[in-house]
């Protein structure tokens, strides 16, 4: 292996921190807009430490983020919503996702083509018929609703995922099966699912993360405060008809918001690695 010059070394070093900083920097700023308790209203300079360091504001945001819900309250919407969604965009696309990949019949690229589209489409495009639906079912306004919304949004991706790790599973493993005596479900259960897993672990945590920082359709199918989520909550402190209204509470937020988000990217780290590096292996 040969070795770089120094001089080209150093400018490797420049360039690494340089982007570091551009990374952290703005992290940073939201960590001491949160402790600073001396500031009421919008930061005019950028400090590298609190004016006066304070856990005030993060306490005030754990009681009462919302005009009448707690942080857990709002926590366990976004946990209902985010969590519902990624389940059912995972088990109700993973059947459809090993058709995809396994079987031919009439239509199948029309069918690709569609989801691929569906997950192309903005938001917005599918707004109207999601209102319209959701209040003929009557539960428009509930967290099963907005659960659904969130579900429909991901599902495309999460089936695209979902069959990129199903083709990369060996045929022969299932062929195998068939020789033993097994079916199609018996191979696709006990074989091609555990070997997917880590990518369909990937594709629920995508679906997650939507339905955990998606606001702005929140807005449209939520009516009632108690179905508020985080997210939502966040964006409302924005208004300046909310008392708690103020950057360092934005802030505070924000990092409350984050942390079970953190949490679960530590408990699924090995399985989202794995995802990774195989999807990298197939390409």
């Amino acid at each position: 292996m040969r070795k770089l010059p120094i001089w080209k070394h150093l400018l490797y070093q420049l360039a690494l921190l340089a982007l570091a900083l551009f990374v952290l920097v703005p992290v940073w700023g939201v960590v001491y807009l949160a402790f600073d308790g001396g500031l009421s209203g919008r930061p005019t300079s950028f400090r590298l430490w609190p004016e006066v360091f304070s856990f005030e504001v993060f306490i005030r945001m754990w009681v009462k983020p919302a005009q009448s819900l707690s942080f857990l309250s709002l926590l366990g919407n976004s946990l209902t919503v985010a969590g519902g969604a990624a389940v059912a965009s995972v088990l109700l696309g993973a059947s459809m996702a090993y058709a995809f990949a396994r079987f031919r019949f009439p239509g199948r690229q029309t069918g690709l083509f569609a989801l691929l589209a569906g997950a192309l489409l903005p938001p917005v495009a599918l707004m109207t018929p999601l209102y319209i639906l959701l209040t003929a079912l009557k539960i428009r306004t509930t967290l099963f609703g907005l659960m659904i919304v969130y579900a429909a949004f991901a599902m495309p991706f999460c089936i695209w995922n979902m069959r990129a790790a199903f083709q990369s599973v060996p045929r022969e493993l299932e062929e195998s099966a068939f020789l033993d005596g097994a079916n199609n479900w018996i191979a696709y259960w006990r074989i091609t699912l555990p070997l997917a897993l880590p990518s369909i672990v990937v594709a629920a945590l995508i679906a997650f993360l939507l339905g955990y920082t998606e606001f702005a359709m929140g807005w449209l199918f939520v009516e009632q405060s108690r179905n508020v989520t985080l997210a939502m909550a966040l964006t409302g402190l924005l208004s300046p008809d909310n008392i708690n209204a103020s950057w360092p509470s934005l802030a505070a937020l924000a990092i409350m918001m984050s942390l079970p988000v953190v949490v679960i990217f530590l408990v699924v780290q090995r399985s989202l690695l794995s995802g990774l590096l195989g999807s990298a292996a197939e390409e």
